[in-house]
């Protein structure tokens, strides 16, 4: 089973402050960012400030996840050697371009951990499709198997690569959205959506963050602790959902214990796919600790 991930708050590698403050917080996931929040020179600070951070402090339930930067940049093979006697529940690949790029980061991190004790596999990775690449290869990418656990969409990295303009709809790269949660999904992988970037705008959140959840999106890039309510609240049933998939699953069995099929519930044809649909929301709900 995999952990949940409604929230994925990303905190600077480099700010033991801002680490220890996310390690306190509401988030599922706390990503210790050593790739986009980091200056160039400040890469090394942020291994040493992250590996300490892993090593010492206090996350509680949250998964300690550290996003690195990408397999083609210099910084990946120190990223992961002095990051990793942390143990880290997993990391986060950015710019994920191949298979054959996810592959070499995945044997990369796999021999480090070798070194360090670490069983094989069961540190979690998180690609990010975020490139035309990327997203071309995403059947690949997407059938790499353990311990690959989850597609991350990168919608701006992917914009400025394909030259399209951003939206507050993000209907220029709605294709690539759909495309990550199918091959997600496929694969029985999970699907993270992406970031909003308007952090007075909580409505707009709420807003961005049921249409990924229309999409089939199982949680939300976070970048400030005032989203996570809203994210948190938003990627789990809400008492209402749940109340109905209890109802229909209760009376689908009712129905197929006397040797009936599809039925209606509340004038409402009920069959396989909205009963299938109805156990997703309390798999979710008991997830989330609902039920």
């Amino acid at each position: 089973m995999l952990p949940l991930r409604r929230s994925l708050l990303f905190m600077p590698g480099d700010s033991t402050r801002k680490i220890e403050k996310a390690a306190q917080l509401d988030a599922d996931s706390v990503v210790m960012d050593l790739e986009d929040a980091v200056a160039p020179a400040n890469k090394a600070l942020a291994r040493q400030t992250t590996c300490a951070a892993l090593q010492t402090m206090d996350f509680g339930r949250r998964e300690r996840l550290v996003r690195l930067n990408a397999w083609q940049t210099p910084f990946f093979a120190d990223d992961v050697a002095e990051t990793i006697a942390g143990r880290p529940d997993g990391y986060v690949i950015p710019k994920v371009n191949s298979a054959a790029d996810l592959a070499a980061a995945r044997d990369f991190i796999a021999a480090q951990a070798r070194r360090h004790g670490i069983e094989a596999g069961t540190i979690a990775l998180l690609a990010i499709i975020e490139t035309a690449k990327g997203v071309l290869n995403l059947r690949e990418i997407a059938q790499l198997g353990p311990p690959l656990q989850a597609l991350i969409f990168g919608a701006d990295d992917l914009a400025a690569d394909i030259g399209a303009v951003r939206t507050p709809s993000s209907i220029e790269v709605l294709y690539a959205r759909s495309a990550v949660v199918i091959a997600a999904a496929a694969n029985g992988l999970q699907a993270i959506d992406i970031v909003f970037f308007d952090l007075n705008d909580l409505a707009g959140l709420e807003e961005e963050c049921r249409f990924g959840r229309q999409l089939g999106y199982t949680g939300k890039m976070v970048i400030h602790p005032r989203q996570l309510e809203v994210v948190n609240r938003t990627f789990a049933p809400s008492p209402e959902e749940i109340a109905r998939a209890q109802r229909i699953v209760q009376a689908a069995r009712d129905q197929a214990a006397a040797g009936l099929g599809a039925f209606a519930l509340d004038g409402r044809m009920v069959d396989g796919p909205i009963i299938k649909q109805a156990e997703n929301v309390l798999a979710r709900a008991r997830a989330a600790g609902l039920l």
